[in-house]
């Protein structure tokens, strides 16, 4: 196992030193599918969800991660993204004896558009000007207690200001769990498999060290429009035998995007002083395995983006 991990960290540090901007930088379409929508355990994360994935939130980031699921799960999320463009999504888990079957249905919009004229003058529209929805299917299943398998298949349906597209897309992927409590997991997956020119198709490598009070994630992704990226990110963990009532974990992320400008007075990133960064992410998660009878979990995430606003994800999960 040690010398699988450092492998794998070589690896992980050779793609990202090589990394560069890529010649198609752009010129892949279906842009919002890697805003990590339905996972906001991820995106608290610096985007590093790859090897941590599970329960409902893996059908968004990776299927194999659902394997693991034992009993029935649904999800509903919101995200409020920037300039008013709103993303929600609902996601249930459904085991079928050693498989578990997952869907996934997701609507992001945009009703409203500002713009200026010749002279700077704010002209409001309002409308559908962008209507997009991703339906999903996904099958998930462990095999020799260690080594999780997931596919996804996607219908992807864009319309943006009368334009449409409609378009297949896959996931594949896989993770390898290692010591007792899954100390170390191995994940990886293929994203977006389709049309290259019409979504924005993925390879995703990452790993996870899990103990009782704390998680380290790691993560590489190369979009086939973009350079390689990385995430990193750190979960605390106050366990349920510790505070009684539930487990809570405290969350927070970096990913190295660009930056975005400064945040505009009055943001909450400038309120709490992180004017000038787009590359922080912060975080938490609750989770009791009783309440009324059900299991009940509560994740949110935070995206300060610089000029662009300050993003927010919520999502509330029932286990039955």
């Amino acid at each position: 196992m040690k010398k699988l991990t450092l492998i794998f960290v070589i690896m992980f540090a050779t793609l990202a030193a090589q990394a560069d901007i890529h010649d198609n930088a752009g010129t892949s379409a279906g842009a919002f599918m890697k805003l990590g929508t339905g996972a906001p355990e991820g995106q608290a994360l610096g985007n590093s969800f790859t090897a941590l994935s599970h329960g409902t939130q893996a059908l968004f980031w990776n299927p194999a991660g659902a394997a693991v699921a034992n009993t029935r799960e649904f999800q509903v999320s919101h995200m409020q993204w920037f300039q008013g463009v709103s993303d929600t999504a609902i996601a249930y888990i459904q085991p079928l004896g050693k498989t578990n079957l997952g869907f996934t249905l997701r609507y992001l919009r945009l009703g409203s558009l500002e713009t200026r004229d010749i002279e700077g003058i704010p002209q409001n529209y309002t409308g559908q000007f962008i209507q997009d929805y991703v339906a999903t299917v996904s099958l998930a299943r462990t095999f020799f207690g260690f080594l999780d398998i997931g596919g996804t298949a996607k219908y992807i349906n864009e319309n943006n200001v009368g334009v449409k597209h409609v378009n297949p897309a896959f996931d594949v992927g896989g993770r390898l769990r290692f010591g007792r409590n899954d100390t170390l997991v191995l994940g990886f997956m293929g994203q977006n498999l389709g049309d290259k020119e019409e979504v924005p198709t993925a390879l995703r490598g990452g790993l996870a060290f899990n103990t009782k009070y704390y998680t380290l994630t790691g993560e590489l992704v190369k979009y086939v429009d973009d350079k390689a990226r990385y995430g990193i990110g750190l979960v605390i963990h106050l366990p349920e035998d510790l505070i009684e009532v539930a487990v809570f974990d405290i969350r927070v992320g970096y990913y190295n995007r660009e930056n975005t400008g400064y945040a505009e007075d009055g943001d909450l990133a400038d309120k709490i002083g992180l004017t000038d960064t787009s590359k922080l992410t912060f975080g938490f998660g609750f989770y009791s395995s009783e309440v009324m009878g059900y299991g009940l979990g509560i994740d949110y995430a935070m995206m300060p983006s610089g000029a662009l606003g300050t993003a927010h994800q919520l999502s509330l999960r029932v286990q039955f």
